[in-house]
Order: C-alpha cells, then sequence, then structure tokens
C-alpha cells in the first residue's frame, strides 16, 4: 500500500480510509458508493482513491540502493 497519508491538494487525512476502501470494493460495491459512504466527497481526495494501484508486491523483489 503506498497511498499517501494526506490528499496532495487539500491536506485532508485518507490514508486511514484506503483499507475499508479496498474491502468494500473487493465485495463488489462500486467505487463512488463506497467513497459516499466513507465521507470523501472532495474530487481532489477521490482521485487519490481512484488513482492508486497497488505496486508494492512487484516493487519489494528489487533491492535498495
Amino acid at each position: 500500500m503506498l497511498i499517501p497519508i494526506r490528499c496532495w491538494t487539500c491536506g485532508k487525512p485518507v490514508a486511514e480510509y484506503y483499507d475499508e476502501y479496498k474491502h468494500k470494493v473487493a465485495k463488489g460495491e462500486s467505487s463512488a458508493k463506497a467513497l459516499d459512504v466513507l465521507g470523501i466527497t472532495r474530487y481532489c481526495c477521490r482521485r487519490m482513491f481512484l488513482a492508486q494501484e497497488d505496486l508494492i508486491d512487484e516493487i519489494m523483489p528489487y533491492p535498495r540502493f
């Protein structure tokens, strides 16, 4: 999980909602409805969730220099 702790634009904490968001989407709920239920209404904060892609499993095998 590489989601930023705060929204880059407005500074609202968003990382605390990410696990619950992923759980709701995995159960089949739409992204828009999941974000509405979590109270993420600003479009700048919504983009943080919608544009996030989990790359940690691809990055971990490479050594850090």
